[in-house]
C-alpha cells in the first residue's frame, strides 16, 4: 500500500495535472466574473429594446460552453486541456467517459 501511495506521489503526470488544475481554477474565475457582466447587459439590452442581443447571446454561450469545458477538466472527466491548450469550441467533440459505479 505504500509502494503505491510513494508511486502516485512520484508521477510527474500527477503533478503537471495538479498544475493545470490550479491555473483553469483560476481561469475560471475570471471567466465566470466575465459571465456576469455578460448577464447583465444581456438583462440592460432586452429592458431597452425589448429582446436579447443575439452577439451577447453568441457570446454568452460560447463563455458557458467553455466554463463547462473547465470543469470538466477539473472533475477528471476529460484529459483534454481547455482553450488556449485546445481549439476553443472543443467541447461539444469531447468524448466524455461513462460513468462506473464502483459500488463492491
Amino acid at each position: 500500500m505504500d509502494e503505491q501511495i510513494n508511486y502516485n506521489l512520484t508521477q510527474l503526470s500527477t503533478w503537471k495535472r495538479i498544475f493545470f488544475m490550479l491555473i483553469f481554477a483560476a481561469i475560471g474565475s475570471l471567466v465566470r466574473m466575465l459571465l456576469w457582466a455578460v448577464i447583465i447587459l444581456q438583462v440592460a439590452s432586452t429592458l431597452l429594446t425589448g429582446k436579447p442581443n443575439v452577439n451577447i447571446l453568441n457570446f454568452g454561450r460560447s463563455l458557458s460552453t467553455y466554463t463547462y469545458h473547465i470543469l470538466l477538466f477539473l472533475t477528471f472527466n476529460t484529459e483534454t486541456l481547455p482553450f488556449p491548450f485546445s481549439d476553443w469550441n472543443m467541447t461539444a467533440e469531447l468524448q466524455l467517459p461513462e460513468a462506473k459505479n464502483s459500488t463492491k
